[in-house]
């Protein structure tokens, strides 16, 4: 991934999409292994590559598996802990998802609700038109709204140095990101085509709030972060630090990937907002996806329209709501989500029966190959 795309999309995303839902695919399983060597190798090589660090944890049957490579902070020299909190970025969208999933096995609304039912009036204006997009549209990406981040005077103000150490204190609020977005025509027809954008989960969001009367955090808060004991996980809202242990988090903040590296740690995320502003740790993710895949957070009817996805590079990875599904090259297919912020490339994946959960970050944003230390990890290269 590059630094551009994931300055671009507030994600490390995908790129390649075709609008076809169809059913996930049975799983094979990864291989019961305790020796983690291919993986540290891999996390090394990426080091080596210009990532300025690694903090990751692998969880199985047999154990928990911390490691680390590189640093923390450039400055001091002091090395990633396997504990570090990092900006999750998009891997909060899981987050959102499964709220809304449970909000629908609740019965307080339906997948198959128009935004407007929620929202009315909001999503309007250049062909847009929140009467023709349902709320499943908005957690496939199938919607058709156009990605609020790639819009130009917000990269300017957001990802770019200049405005990034004017804005980074701004707080934005989900309205605003909204109007942003339909300002410009939709890329498509609802449900004719694939596109990942950030605004639909702004809007997802929103709809939480709308039915539960409470900030979309909370709700994540309470259903999620509390029952699973996850300490080390945060919805910070407009709070620009990053609570407990973390390293230092490194940006080109330009166009290219040489430069001047900037710090860029404090940050204020509410121009993420609902589509990308968690905070949390490896050890916190792993829990996450695995309880989810093991039915604890949703029932099986859910669990399943949140792992229906539409295909979205071949046959090697799918999208669905809120949750990718990932083919690696030895057959072993994986559940999760990746996430690029300011400083901050991220990756959390797990089986599907959820007994061998992967999470890491990298502490930079331009360079990275997340891919190989996924193939390291759950097929031993």
């Amino acid at each position: 991934m590059s630094a551009r795309t994931a300055r671009r999309g507030l994600v490390a995303g995908i790129a390649v999409a075709v609008a076809v839902a169809v059913a996930a695919p049975a799983a094979m399983a990864a291989p019961a292994r305790d020796d983690h060597g291919a993986t540290q190798e891999a996390m090394d090589a990426n080091v080596k590559d210009g990532v300025v660090g690694v903090a990751l944890q692998a969880m199985t049957k047999e154990g928990v598996w911390k490691a680390t490579s590189g640093v923390g902070d450039l400055r001091t020299g002091e090395a990633r802990s396997a504990h570090d909190r990092f900006r999750a970025a998009s891997i909060t969208k899981t987050f959102v998802s499964t709220v809304v999933l449970q909000l629908e096995a609740e019965g307080r609304l339906s997948l198959d609700d128009k935004v407007d039912k929620w929202l009315p009036g909001l999503v309007r204006g250049k062909g847009n038109d929140g009467r023709r997009i349902t709320l499943r549209q908005l957690l496939n990406h199938t919607s058709g709204i156009y990605n609020y981040t790639d819009d130009d005077d917000f990269q300017r103000a957001f990802f770019l140095a200049e405005g990034f150490f004017k804005n980074r204190h701004r707080t934005m609020t989900p309205e605003q990101l909204v109007g942003i977005a339909t300002k410009h025509k939709p890329d498509f027809a609802p449900g004719t085509s694939w596109n990942y954008s950030n605004t639909n989960f702004v809007l997802a969001g929103m709809v939480i709030e709308k039915v539960t009367g409470n900030w979309y955090g909370d709700e994540i808060r309470h259903r999620v972060i509390e029952p699973l004991g996850l300490h080390g996980t945060k919805i910070p809202g407009t709070d620009p630090t990053v609570p407990g242990p973390h390293s230092r988090a490194y940006s080109k903040l330009a166009e290219t990937t040489t430069g001047k590296t900037y710090d860029v740690t404090e940050y204020n995320p509410s121009a993420a907002n609902s589509s990308g502003e968690l905070i949390a740790s490896p050890g916190d993710l792993n829990r996450f996806y695995s309880a989810l895949m093991r039915g604890k957070l949703l029932p099986k009817r859910q669990l399943a329209e949140m792992k229906t996805t539409v295909r979205v590079d071949g046959k090697r990875t799918g999208y669905g709501l809120g949750l990718v599904e990932r083919k690696l090259s030895c057959g072993v297919q994986l559940w999760g989500h990746s996430g690029g912020i300011h400083g901050s490339l991220s990756e959390a994946v797990t089986t599907s029966d959820g007994s061998h959960s992967l999470a890491f970050n990298f502490n930079s944003d331009w360079t990275g190959d997340s891919l190989s230390i996924m193939e390291a990890e759950f097929c031993g290269k």
